[in-house]
């Protein structure tokens, strides 16, 4: 869900991913990691549908989050306007921004790892990690455009 930011796209994205590399394996080199080559994979058809205008925002799916709030209806209402804006913060950045931070924040993998799988030197997923949360900083408290 890093890169599409919904679950019905992130199925979508998975499929394709998969379906791509079972009909490329052969391009996928024995001692290098499995993981990177299918993040890589995910990561340009998510490009490719950016770019056809395929991708129309972010979506969450705020109903499956009620039950994460009190039971009065403020409450639920507060907490979807709050989720509805951070993810419109979320939607805001880069996706190189993006991507890390979802994955180190959301996905919960570690610098090194991020600099794994998207076979980046950790000090640029840092980097870009510190640079989202700023932006979202900024946004959320209203310093943003």
């Amino acid at each position: 869900m890093a890169l599409t930011g919904s679950n019905d796209s992130c199925d979508d994205l998975l499929q394709e991913t998969v379906e791509r590399a079972l009909t490329r394996i052969e391009q996928w080199q024995e001692g290098t990691s499995l993981e990177s080559w299918m993040f890589r994979i995910a990561q340009n058809l998510h490009i490719d549908a950016v770019r056809k205008g395929a991708r129309r925002g972010q979506k969450v799916d705020v109903d499956e989050l009620a039950d994460l709030s009190g039971e009065d209806g403020r409450t639920v209402v507060e907490t979807r306007s709050e989720l509805a804006h951070a993810q419109k913060a979320m939607a805001a950045l880069p996706d190189e921004q993006r991507i890390v931070l979802a994955l180190v924040v959301i996905d919960g993998r570690s610098y090194r790892e991020v600099a794994d799988i998207l076979d980046l030197p950790m000090g640029t997923v840092m980097s870009r990690v510190s640079r989202a949360r700023q932006a979202i900083d900024l946004y959320l408290n209203g310093k943003a455009e």
